[in-house]
């Protein structure tokens, strides 16, 4: 019998909903982007999210179900981002999902946020096990082992600064516009790798670290601007994203290779980047690795990713009751 899961995401600046058949299949997604809203302030202001989620949630919730041309009848159960991510954003969504799961008595599942991005994979193909997930996110920098579904081993993560948040400050301290990230993506695609920058945490850990490029970059900007030099925004943009990519790449390998594994999926925001993408392919397909990275509606924020995982969540069991609570850290389990 099929089974239909209606999912909430509203972890960051993005309002969506959607319906999933099997935890494969989109049926309809809807979402409302805050992005212009918060592009006046060079970033993501929680208030002002939080106040447009409340503003959008029931818009966004009778446009999917309309969308779909279903009603809450024919929906199985609920599933819910509930962490992490801004504390104010994720509370209306969890309000949201726990008063439809109170009034229409459905099951209401919990979500983790990094579990919704890892599962955007299954919307693409079926994920094979044994996997290794390369998350690189706003918030996250991780590599995730899974021997089988909802079995997470977090074995490197970032020390410091997240990939994202390290795009975000190099493009602030460049004088590039919000969304930092793929910004500085398209300007790297135009630059020359000219700029003598370190690479990041180069050791035999799975572990990643992005404040010492992050730093130099500072530096670098500073100390051309107190001789009278203009940087050159696209070289500079490409010398830090040759490195950033080549150390991702390179531990990201190291990972499959340890652990024996043969499947690779890439999750998280930063895996709609065009120089990771070429690389992981590049090597990937050197090396017999089975590579799946989301289409890129699926890399950013959006509710499909938190129904495909909502459906194995669900088959599992996992279950919460009216008294869950949205959590801004929490760790993928």
């Amino acid at each position: 019998m099929d089974t239909y899961i209606l999912a909430i995401e509203s972890s960051c600046d993005e309002t969506s909903l959607s319906i999933i058949k099997n935890g494969s299949e989109e049926i309809s997604t809807v979402v409302l982007s805050q992005m212009d809203t918060h592009a006046n302030y060079g970033g993501v202001v929680p208030e002002i999210a939080s106040r447009m989620h409340i503003e959008n949630i029931t818009i966004v919730i009778e446009e999917c179900l309309n969308k779909a041309n279903m009603t809450m009848d024919d929906i199985d159960a609920i599933a819910i981002t509930y962490g992490p991510g801004l504390i104010g954003s994720l509370l209306i969504g969890v309000m949201a999902a726990k008063t439809l799961a109170y009034i229409y008595n459905k099951p209401l599942v919990p979500v983790h946020h990094i579990a919704g991005h890892i599962y955007a994979n299954n919307l693409v193909r079926p994920m094979e096990f044994p996997l290794m997930a390369l998350v690189v996110s706003g918030g996250h920098t991780e590599l995730v082992y899974m021997k089988e579904h909802y079995s997470f081993e977090v074995v490197g993560t970032t020390l410091d600064d997240a990939i994202g948040e390290a795009y975000d400050k190099v493009a602030r301290v460049i004088g590039v516009k919000y969304p930092g990230g793929p910004n500085v993506d398209k300007l790297a695609h135009i630059g020359k790798d000219t700029y003598d920058l370190p690479l990041p945490l180069n050791d035999d850990t799975f572990n990643f670290s992005f404040s010492g490029i992050k730093s130099a970059v500072i530096n670098l900007a500073h100390n051309e601007e107190q001789r009278g030099n203009t940087i050159n925004k696209e070289d500079l943009a490409c010398s830090f994203q040759n490195r950033v990519v080549d150390i991702l790449t390179k531990k990201t390998m190291h990972a499959l290779t340890e652990y024996g594994v043969k499947n690779l999926i890439v999750a998280g925001g930063v895996s709609a980047n065009k120089g990771l993408r070429e690389k992981l392919t590049y090597l990937c397909e050197k090396e017999g690795i089975n590579l799946t990275i989301p289409e890129i509606k699926y890399c950013t924020d959006n509710a499909a990713m938190i129904g495909a995982a909502g459906y194995f969540a669900y088959k599992l069991g996992r279950r919460a009751d009216l008294t869950l609570n949205a959590k801004a850290t929490d760790r993928l389990n």
